[in-house]
């Protein structure tokens, strides 16, 4: 009997991660779209993803990902 059940608990932890697959595809698209739409209406899309990126780092990171940038620039005299 636990077989039964184990098997039938699998199938569905499968079918939910498919979904959830799936979701993620969507999601990966629309995401997409909405850059299209940034580039065409005359956004650098590049920029916009440093920003996202940017955005989702700590304040503190960011900081420090900023100060080093810098420190590098300077040593390599594009500043």
């Amino acid at each position: 009997m636990s077989e039964i059940i184990a098997a039938d608990q699998l199938r569905l932890l499968i079918e939910r991660i498919e979904r959830l697959e799936e979701e993620k595809k969507g999601i990966a698209d629309d995401i997409k779209d909405v850059y299209g739409e940034a580039k065409s209406t005359g956004f650098d899309v590049k920029t916009i993803r440093q920003i996202v990126r940017l955005r989702k780092m700590e304040k503190h990171h960011r900081d420090e990902a900023e100060m080093l940038l810098e420190t590098y620039k300077q040593a390599l005299g594009l500043v």
